[in-house]
């Protein structure tokens, strides 16, 4: 049988030490290793003794009263399945012990190579271990990274209260007459037909409509430039080739569309008035300053990944090791469970799973990148003797919880306490290597942003 053992072993199996256990292993990559496991034909045997005398207690033969049937009978109605559930009982008790005997450490649960056991012989096993490779960094003082200058400029900041200006502006009715340009927004009621009939999502009715903003299918908007309030207009439009429904891609549509209202976006002065509206702020160059500051900051987070990034391909190009594959199926395991979760109800059952298939490859490079840049992070942590304090720790988990609009303690009864901590130390520990990286890089820093 070739798979993992079973980690919901029926609950009489032991985890004492064995004694008389052996265990060898042959490294078969620098990441792999195959144990092979001996367990004793004396432990082989209780585990069997064990197995039928509770089995005995169980079931029911007919023609013998409950716990009386005899072995004989009960191994040849159960011997198949017995030998089976002993394999994993013995895989459970003995493989802690086997891998401590050779001093691994798996980095995922070991697969387990091995046949049903015999009741008065030697069970052997073979366990296919896993295990971080050896990594010998290069120097990592004067690393070439690259980091874009930040900067903000006034022009900047004007654009953006523009976009505020255009966000917070009120909508008001123009006058009957007015005739709508780029710009105004339609209120309109609309009927599509396709060969004379109605087509499904081609109705409606109170739809707000801005003209230019190109929402609506090419060439529907250009037609009402010119309407007024009341104004009926026939709105005829050819849907495009590569249309996301395929029984409209290519059709011609007439739409019947009645203008019921002008309207236009009142655009507020750019006072302190205006300023002190959005928020907390006393004066329009204090709205200024906060705009300044989140754009700077938002750009130099940009900046610090784009250096980060540059410092961590220096290090994969002077750094060849081989990635345990194990690693990476986690990894991508754990990312292809987030698409799942997100998608779920939005596709259906065979579209998301045929669409999982596929970035099962194509997430499979960026997935062993991941796995590789946390190794090296790791490797440089370990050699500079990097520590993590419990202090931070605890501002991590609280910049997290804030982050998802929770508590600590909800994440830790959520995710569990010994995983929320190993992972924030995790993070803790590649930022800060990261950061070691950087203060000894020799960085270059470039116009492009």
């Amino acid at each position: 049988m070739t798979g993992e053992p079973d980690p919901q072993a029926e609950a009489r199996s032991e985890t004492k030490p064995s004694a008389g256990l052996s265990a060898v292993a042959t490294q078969e990559s620098p990441v792999r290793q195959r144990v092979e496991v001996r367990v004793p034909a004396s432990q082989v045997r209780k585990a069997f003794d064990r197995a039928y005398r509770d089995l005995g207690k169980q079931v029911r033969i007919k023609g013998f009263r409950p716990g009386k049937a005899p072995r004989p009978v009960l191994e040849r109605l159960y011997g198949a399945s017995i030998a089976e559930e002993i394999e994993r009982t013995l895989v459970q008790q003995t493989l802690p012990d086997a891998i401590e005997q050779v001093e691994l450490a798996p980095v995922v649960p070991p697969a387990i190579d091995a046949a049903p056991p015999e009741p008065d012989a030697d069970f052997t096993y073979a366990a296919l271990v896993e295990v971080k490779p050896a990594i010998e960094l290069p120097e990592l003082e004067g690393l070439p990274a690259r980091k874009p200058s930040v900067e903000v400029t006034a022009e900047e900041v004007d654009a953006e209260l523009e976009r505020l200006r255009e966000r917070n502006a009120p909508v008001v009715e123009e006058p009957e007459e007015t005739q709508a340009e780029t710009g105004h927004i339609l209120g309109i009621d609309f009927v599509g037909r396709i060969d004379g009939e109605p087509f499904e999502g081609g109705t409606g009715r109170g739809v707000d409509l801005e003209l230019g903003a190109g929402r609506f299918i090419e060439g529907f908007e250009e037609q009402l430039v010119g309407a007024r309030a009341g104004d009926d207009r026939v709105v005829e439009v050819r849907f495009p080739d590569e249309y996301g429904e395929a029984s409209l891609a290519g059709k011609e549509a007439h739409f019947d569309v009645h203008v019921a209202e002008v309207k236009r976006r009142q655009l507020p002065e750019l006072d302190d008035e205006f300023a002190k509206d959005l928020g907390d702020f006393d004066s329009l160059e204090a709205l200024r300053e906060r705009i300044r500051a989140d754009l700077f900051e938002m750009r130099d987070n940009q900046a610090r990944a784009e250096l980060n990034k540059s410092l961590v391909d220096a290090l994969i190009e002077r750094t060849p090791f081989e990635v345990p594959p194990g690693l990476v199926e986690q990894q991508l395991e754990r990312q292809l469970r987030s698409a799942h979760q997100r998608f779920e109800g939005q596709l259906d059952h065979d579209a998301l799973h045929g669409q999982l298939d596929r970035w099962r490859e194509e997430w499979r490079p960026a997935a062993e990148r991941e796995v590789r840049e946390h190794l090296l992070l790791e490797a440089v942590a370990s050699q500079r003797e990097i520590a993590i304090e419990e202090a931070e720790v605890e501002v991590q988990l609280e910049k997290l919880a804030a982050s998802q609009g929770t508590t600590v303690a909800q994440l830790r009864q959520a995710v569990g306490q010994e995983t929320l901590e190993s992972v924030s130390r995790r993070q803790l520990a590649d930022e800060k290597a990261l950061e070691f990286l950087a203060a000894a890089a020799k960085v270059e820093e470039t116009s492009d942003s």
